[in-house]
């Protein structure tokens, strides 16, 4: 069990943005572009291995956005001009976000992203390595009917192509001896919300079919693969500092510990009022872990050690404290803009991390 936890993504250095933007104007060579991507990778594991976390990731550096292992490895997903809006919140208000492309065909796999952010990985991280996949469900905000409905009629057949795809992931992932994968389906944590559930009605996929059939498409993507551990991460939406529902977990919280068996571990976004109270854990199954993402990525505001072991104590009053752990609410980069901090900032919340988790369980 892993008491101080990341959740994936980093955020991207500014050397590897500008040989992003190179290598799509032709003035670098892909060799040279994997030699930046290499280095982010060192660079982000050895900070977080600095840290002190009990785990660590490749930072997603060789993703675009964190869907990546879908939506930069498929056919079947195209530029489109005038998608349909989602509803996205900021501090400032609502900032209605539209994804620049839509899935126009059915979905095929060509390549996998996860086997060489594993690999790499592998030979550089001394400490646990975790992969991330995105869900069944993850792809939601590309589900456009104006441009979908021609290659899938009901979007939860697109879901179950994203599942299986997911599988063959996690699959290549267990070949090549990873040992601790997780499943990030934000898409679930936005269904607290009613605007949201609003919005994915109109789409064609109600909150009823989410949390039953769409759980199930999540669960059945690692159920029954053995040796490894599994997390599944949710967060009300994270985008270069913005969020897409606010509410606790009430809703969805029996579908989610009843439906998604297969997982060892939950994680949780707790980091501010917006989450709702820690009362939905008391549903979770005792022999389970959860981590409480009681860090924000979102904001430069620095949370105390003081602060944080105080909200473990308090959720430990609905869940046995023995299983829970503590990580940051989300990652710091959910796409390759990131969230508005600074990597000095990532770094000291990263140590604040490893320092709460340690106090904690000592």
């Amino acid at each position: 069990m892993f008491r101080a936890e990341v959740v994936g993504s980093m955020l991207r250095p500014k050397y590897l943005k500008d040989a992003r933007q190179a290598l799509e104007r032709g003035t670098i060579t892909p060799r040279q572009f994997k030699d930046s991507e290499d280095r982010a990778v060192d660079q982000v594991i050895a900070m977080q291995e600095g840290a002190g976390t009990d785990v660590v990731t490749d930072g997603e550096m060789r993703r675009f956005v964190f869907l990546g292992p879908i939506s930069e490895a498929v056919e079947g997903i195209e530029p489109v001009p005038g998608g349909t809006p989602m509803p996205w919140f900021s501090a400032e208000g609502a900032a209605d976000f539209t994804f620049p492309a839509a899935i126009t065909g059915k979905l095929k796999k060509l390549r996998s992203v996860v086997c060489e952010e594993y690999s790499y990985a592998r030979g550089r991280a001394r400490k646990p390595l975790k992969v991330t996949v995105p869900s069944a469900l993850s792809m939601f905000g590309l589900w456009d009917p104006k441009y979908s409905s021609a290659a899938y009629q009901d979007p939860f057949e697109m879901f179950a192509d994203c599942a299986e795809i997911g599988r063959s992931e996690v699959q290549e992932l267990v070949s090549l001896g990873c040992e601790y994968v997780q499943i990030d389906a934000p898409e679930l944590a936005t269904l607290i919300d009613p605007r949201v559930r609003e919005w994915t009605d109109a789409m064609g996929m109600p909150a009823d079919r989410m949390l039953a059939e769409g759980i199930d498409l999540i669960n059945a993507t690692v159920e029954g693969i053995s040796g490894v551990h599994f997390a599944i991460h949710l967060c009300r939406g994270n985008n270069q500092g913005m969020w897409m529902a606010e509410g606790g977990y009430d809703y969805i919280a029996r579908a989610l510990f009843e439906r998604a068996t297969a997982f060892d571990t939950f994680m949780l976004e707790y980091d501010d009022p917006r989450s709702g109270t820690f009362e939905p854990l008391k549903l979770a199954p005792n022999e389970k872990q959860v981590v409480l993402g009681l860090v924000s990525t979102k904001s430069d505001r620095e949370e105390t050690t003081e602060e944080l072991l105080g909200r473990i104590d308090d959720a430990a009053r609905s869940f046995p404290r023995e299983q829970l752990g503590v990580s940051t609410q989300c990652g710091f980069a959910s796409s390759l803009f990131g969230n508005p901090i600074t990597e000095e900032v990532e770094e000291r919340k990263l140590r604040l991390v490893a320092e709460v988790a340690h106090k904690a369980w000592a």
